[in-house]
């Protein structure tokens, strides 16, 4: 008899990196379209995903960083379609969602971002954490003291916050002499 947790995830504890997409690796502005598919309600300078490739440069040095999506494209999408758009440096290192089919969509969708996030954390227990949103909203101290907030135009490329990403990432997953330059 199994003792595993009906909700438990397949690969608990370990370095884990809970990652948004809208405002965080593009522009916050994304639709869906039944004919047009997903795309971003900007200017023309902003593009999906647009900033995924500096995700995977600065997550680089840090080899044992997994990622969990905390984004509502897992909702709509599923994980493995979700997880498609990215390249596959990130693609690679998804391990699961905080959103999973055994759970409702709206009562998830009902919690906010930070609850969403906390309540994986308890079922997954990594041993070091680090969340990238530009929802600050829900969040229990502890992991709020884990999470770069995003501008949600600019996302990661705005400069302060690309600053604080790689500050942090280097306090939460170990300094590396491999960094960005």
């Amino acid at each position: 008899m199994s003792t595993r947790l009906p909700d438990s995830p397949k690969v608990r504890g370990g370095q884990v990196l809970y990652l948004d997409y809208d405002g965080v690796l593009h522009h916050e502005r994304v639709y869906r379209h039944p004919k047009k598919g997903i795309y971003i309600s900007a200017a023309p300078q902003f593009t999906l995903f647009q900033h995924a490739g500096l995700l995977g440069e600065l997550l680089r040095p840090y080899p044992s960083v997994r990622i969990v999506l905390s984004t509502s494209w897992v909702r709509t999408l599923g994980l493995r379609r979700a997880a498609s758009y990215l390249p596959d440096e990130l693609r690679s290192r998804v391990i699961g969602a905080t959103f999973h089919s055994r759970m409702s969509k709206s009562d998830f969708s009902d919690m906010p971002r930070g609850q969403q996030v906390y309540e994986d954390y308890l079922r997954r227990a990594p041993s070091q954490v680090l969340a990238i949103d530009d929802d600050e909203n829900g969040w229990p101290p502890f992991l709020r003291e884990h999470l770069v907030v995003t501008d949600n135009v600019h996302g990661i490329s705005e400069p302060q916050v690309l600053e604080g990403l790689t500050r942090t990432l280097a306090a939460v997953f170990g300094t590396s002499s491999g960094g960005r330059s």
